[in-house]
């Protein structure tokens, strides 16, 4: 019994990560935020997208991972989203090993998780901040986004990280 269930338990992590690589998203941003000195934080996002008419793959997918939350928008589709840069970070690891599409994005979006956690942004070197700019210059490019991408430029100025 014990093989049957590893097996079943693998055949949900591939499953999922190829939702993840056909239907999902994997994104980190820059914010803005009223409270704190610096006005500014990051955001990492794993994101699974379907119509709302089949959204009980989401909540499957939500059980299995045991993490995240679902909302349906107006265009009918509804979205399973799990943000944190540790929650991020351990689906990551889950899913990592079967992701084929988004294996470039995930191992970008590991690292920018593992400078972030647990770190408050004002602790932050400039180093730091430079590296994670360059992850967000990689998901942005492996991402098949219609909206206009930000330059390295763009980002540095809005980190405060230009002469």
């Amino acid at each position: 019994m014990g093989s049957r269930s590893k097996i079943k338990k693998e055949v949900e992590k591939a499953y999922i990560a190829g939702f993840l690589d056909g239907d999902g998203s994997l994104m980190l941003q820059i914010k803005k935020r009223k409270d704190g000195k610096t006005g500014l934080r990051f955001m990492s996002t794993i994101c699974f997208y379907q119509d709302t008419r089949h959204a009980n793959d989401l909540n499957w997918i939500k059980k299995v991972l045991g993490i995240g939350y679902i909302s349906k928008r107006n265009d009918g589709m509804s979205e399973l989203r799990i943000n944190g840069y540790d929650s991020v970070k351990n689906i990551l690891k889950f899913l990592s090993p079967y992701l084929r599409f988004k294996k470039i994005q995930a191992k970008a979006l590991l690292q920018a998780c593992s400078i972030l956690s647990g770190r408050k942004f004002k602790l932050l070197k400039k180093k730091d901040l430079i590296k994670i700019i360059d992850l967000i210059l990689i998901i942005q490019h492996e991402n098949y986004v219609t909206k206009k991408k930000r330059t390295k430029e763009e980002l540095l100025k809005i980190l405060g990280l230009t002469p």
